[in-house]
């Protein structure tokens, strides 16, 4: 019996929803998708070129910085064709495999994300409270240790609750309320215990995102107090100043991830749309908006991208 049910969900097919009411204008709003996917691809690109050439920025943060463009385009890219498959009216079905590969993909990267940040501000407790043993702490070996121990911390710990949807028979609708799959949102489908994983999910919630902000926080508390020590005021705002761009991307990625799963949870009878905008917000405004911030806010970055767009005036200018 437990086959049978494995091999219809292996063959089932689900059907994606894009703007449920919106159906007639899909192509109208596939423009500021197509825009803003654009927008999230050339900048964590962009960011990826300069520091692979640059030397100057061959260090521990701008290795971070690599590695927060990579996870940005591993969480939002896997969502990108078949969000344009229903909004360009191409198809709506989707293969349970292909599925729950697009499932993996997102909260493993999603995850990932969050460790990534941990690790940045590990960086910047390390650049100001520890600053003449930053190169030394944080060896070259040491960052690639903590890349791949996030992405497969977060990978194995998808696997349990990815691996038991193949067992669960899918008898009545088969229709998700995203133009991509969630787990939350294919659960909610089954016809059979899925208490395992909810609970299962939750408690990874719970234990990866909260060590993660925990570490974070703790992170913080050392920076603060260890600013709060340095005499000048100028000199308490140039250390305050290296971590600002890493804080607004704590809380471009955790504000909509909060609310994410508190509609999730205690607001499933509220309006489909409001779930929808604030998955594409979750899963869309990381990508979009952390290149930026860093173009911005740091100086080193800036200037790379200045000298992509104009090479001959910015060498001019150095030289």
């Amino acid at each position: 019996m437990a086959t049978s049910n494995s091999s219809n969900s292996l063959s089932s097919t689900f059907y994606l929803t894009g703007i449920p009411g919106y159906e007639e204008f899909h192509h109208w709003i596939s423009i500021p998708f197509c825009l803003l996917y654009l927008v999230g691809i050339m900048g964590n690109c962009t960011i990826l070129h300069i520091v692979r050439t640059d030397p100057r920025l061959h260090e521990p943060m701008y290795y971070f910085l690599a590695m927060l463009s990579l996870t940005d385009m591993g969480m939002s890219m896997p969502t990108m064709i078949s969000l344009f498959r229903v909004l360009w009216s191409i198809s709506r079905e989707i293969q349970f495999n292909i599925c729950v590969v697009q499932m993996f993909l997102i909260h493993t990267f999603s995850f990932t994300e969050s460790s990534v940040l941990l690790a940045m501000a590990f960086d910047r407790y390390v650049a100001i409270c520890h600053p003449l043993r930053y190169a030394t702490i944080l060896t070259p070996r040491l960052i690639i240790k903590i890349g791949l121990a996030a992405l497969l911390r977060s990978a194995f710990a998808m696997i349990p609750l990815l691996a038991r949807l193949a067992f669960f028979p899918f008898c009545h609708s088969h229709i998700l309320s995203h133009s991509y799959c969630l787990h939350q949102d294919m659960i909610r489908l089954a016809c059979a215990d899925t208490m395992f994983n909810i609970i299962y999910g939750l408690i990874l919630v719970i234990v990866l995102w909260g060590m993660d902000s925990l570490g974070i926080f703790v992170s913080y508390m050392y920076i603060l107090h260890s600013i709060l020590r340095i005499a000048s005021r100028e000199g308490r705002l140039k250390a305050l100043n290296t971590c600002a761009s890493h804080i607004c991307v704590v809380l471009i990625l955790y504000v909509p991830m909060i609310g994410l799963s508190i509609v999730h949870r205690f607001a499933k009878h509220s309006s489909p749309l409001i779930h929808i905008f604030m998955a594409h917000i979750y899963l869309l405004v990381p990508p979009v908006l952390n290149p930026i911030i860093y173009s911005v806010k740091t100086k080193q970055i800036r200037q790379g991208v200045l000298h992509l767009l104009f090479p001959t005036k910015i060498s001019s200018t150095m030289m």
